[in-house]
């Protein structure tokens, strides 16, 4: 399976949420503890990036530096951009890339947490501003084989993830990959976790 597929498509469900995000939006709380809209948006532009360059040179200097200037949209969407020509040389695909915190991983391994990250926080973008959220059924599949390879006793390195929320078992494939890395599916900004 080429995670770059999958990751464009998580993408441009992403791309449609930010566009609707307007400036008064970027200070709402979001599910993820202790960060608004900008601070999510930001992070996302910083991941982005790094991820480019990690796969054009095998590591990034730099994981938070990103910068939504005066048009969030427009950094963010800069960043996609970068992000999807850095990984559009199959050779990303064979070279090991150092993730920031996480360590070096096959380009293929590296491109699936991207993707993760990508269908995460694209739930929590949607969440944040009341929108529907419907990513493609074969990313949030792949995203949750990964979550679940995560182990218990790694779930808060660096405060990557939090503990795991009690789903029931009857569970979409969505809210069991969201509980796996500490969302709570039924968040909400009257409800936050």
């Amino acid at each position: 399976m080429d995670f770059r597929e999958l990751d464009r498509r998580a993408l441009l469900v992403l791309d449609k949420i930010v566009a609707a995000a307007t400036p008064a939006d970027l200070a709402r709380p979001t599910p993820c503890t202790g960060w608004t809209l900008a601070d999510l948006l930001r992070h996302q532009v910083s991941e982005n990036h790094a991820f480019a360059a990690a796969a054009r040179d095998g590591s990034a200097p730099d994981w938070d530096g990103g910068d939504l200037g005066d048009d969030a949209y427009a950094a963010y969407q800069a960043s996609v951009d970068d992000f999807l020509d850095a990984i559009a040389d199959d050779a990303v695909l064979d070279r090991r890339l150092t993730i920031n915190h996480f360590g070096t991983f096959p380009g293929t391994v590296a491109l699936h947490m991207h993707l993760v990250d990508t269908v995460a926080h694209g739930w929590d973008l949607a969440r944040t501003l009341g929108l529907p959220y419907e990513p493609d059924a074969e990313a949030v599949d792949a995203a949750l084989r990964l979550a679940e390879r995560i182990p218990a006793e790694g779930r808060e390195v660096n405060g990557s993830f939090a503990r795991r929320v009690d789903v029931p078992p009857d569970a979409s494939e969505l809210d069991r990959f969201l509980a796996l890395l500490g969302r709570d599916p039924a968040w909400t900004l009257s409800r936050p976790r």
